[in-house]
């Protein structure tokens, strides 16, 4: 996008016929886009990540559109080094070298960190800190010690405690005031105690890599499960289950009877799509809460159509452009899109309203008529399907006013605990101390589970 509208404003003499080269033009762009975050966004601070590591080819025009910044206003940018201090276990040393390369690496992109965020299993002693601000030419009150931690919401306690707030704001020139995280420790406290477990499983596909086990691929997921169930004062025990053991070895479909609750997150794709509706259709006959996001509202509908309304072929033309019943398809103007190869509008992208249903789960977890979430998904339920989920029980309880486009489905709570599908990405939105509404629901229904 950036080199496309240099190129473009190239093309329509906006440089003046200058030669226009990659600095300052690119890094002109770079700059202005993070300019019009601030401006659009009418915040004070703007946190930019340059991720990887220092060295890569990938992120040199940006190391140099930093640079340039920091020229520009160099009272208002502030440079974070975030670096891994390794301790050799035989040795039980902890190393700064590396930090020091890392630092020295950057000096020769002309780029001079004022903060280093120091990754490590355990603190930093102070004669770590003296050691690394003399060769780093870093303030030794800038170097921030960063341990591994138990949960990943104990970090803003520790970087309290390391005063990072006040330093950051000391050196932008700007007046700090005390933090109030008294709410905040205390949820750390608690949740350090929970003794009653809820087991969840998770059907996925993009957790196997080689001999481990991504489950940062759903991160969001992750989290937002565990801030449902803390908030109920339950401690999450989550496994990941590999959709397509259920198609190799539907025997081992059983295995999930001694879950609590299941969600299959969203996802695109063919691949291990009939080991989550094998799994789905699991959860829909004994009753075990199910909760489906985004791809697993959608093969939730597959699957309903199949088993229950006796649609055999029924699929999603993402996996069969040529079924007989496609009960999830594009909208017509996404066809139109794809004619043109505009495939970049064939997705639902940001935040939709959605009215829902009284009386319905989703109405008692939100508590209010219309709601607004945030979606990702190019696929949408086919309301040339409705009156037939419906006569056959599927309740459509979240739907999008302005277009009419299908965002919650669920079952009867009379004839299921929970079983829930939504087209959006609820995960999202939901916050430590705030956890998600249908995440609560999920799991408060998971606990009443035998």
């Amino acid at each position: 996008m950036i080199y496309e509208s240099v190129i473009h404003r190239e093309r329509n003499m906006e440089y003046n016929g200058k030669c226009v080269e990659v600095v300052p033009h690119i890094t002109n762009e770079i700059i202005n886009r993070l300019k019009n975050v601030a401006q659009k966004s009418k915040s004070q601070f703007v946190m930019v990540e340059i991720g990887g590591t220092v060295g890569e080819y990938q992120n040199l025009i940006y190391f140099e559109a930093a640079r340039i910044l920091k020229l520009k206003y160099p009272k208002d940018v502030l440079f974070f080094l975030v670096s891994y201090l390794p301790i050799i276990t035989s040795l039980g040393e902890m190393k700064t070298k590396p930090t020091q390369h890392a630092v020295r690496l950057l000096n020769s992109y002309g780029l001079q960190p004022d903060f280093i965020l120091a990754r490590s299993e355990k603190p930093l002693d102070n004669l770590r800190k003296e050691k690394l601000a003399i060769f780093c030419n870093v303030k030794k009150s800038n170097i921030i010690s960063a341990p591994d931690v138990q949960f990943i919401y104990e970090i803003p306690v520790n970087f309290e405690k390391e005063k990072i707030g006040n330093q950051l704001l000391k050196e932008l020139g700007l007046k700090s005031k005390k933090a109030d995280l008294k709410k905040w420790i205390n949820a750390v406290s608690k949740i350090k105690k929970l003794k009653k477990e809820i087991k969840i499983g998770i059907v996925g596909k993009y957790f196997n890599t080689g001999d481990f086990t991504l489950a940062d691929s759903y991160i969001s997921v992750i989290e937002a499960i565990k801030h449902a169930a803390w908030s109920l004062n339950y401690k999450p025990i989550l496994t990941w289950l590999n959709a397509e053991d259920y198609e190799k070895n539907p025997e081992k479909i059983e295995e999930i009877k001694k879950f609590n609750g299941i969600i299959v997150p969203g996802g695109f794709g063919k691949r291990g799509v009939d080991g989550k509706i094998n799994a789905i259709k699991f959860c829909r006959i004994n009753k075990i809460p199910y909760f489906g996001l985004c791809y697993g509202m959608q093969l939730a509908i597959v699957e309903f159509a199949r088993n229950v309304l006796g649609l055999k072929d029924a699929n999603t033309t993402e996996v069969n452009p040529k079924t007989k019943y496609p009960v999830i398809d594009f909208l017509p103007e996404q066809y139109e899109n794809i004619k043109k190869s505009q495939y970049g509008g064939t997705m639902r992208l940001g935040n939709y309203k959605c009215h829902l249903k009284p009386q319905t789960i989703a109405f008692e977890a939100y508590k209010k008529n219309l709601i607004i979430e945030r979606h990702r998904h190019r696929y949408e339920f086919n309301n040339k399907f409705k009156e037939k989920f419906e006569k056959g029980g599927m309740i459509f309880s979240g739907i999008n006013p302005e277009r009419n486009l299908i965002e919650i489905v669920e079952l009867n709570k009379k004839e299921h605990p929970f079983f829930v599908g939504v087209q959006f990405h609820p995960e999202f939105k939901s916050r430590f101390l705030i956890p998600h509404p249908l995440f609560r629901e999920f799991i408060k229904a998971a606990i009443k589970q035998p």
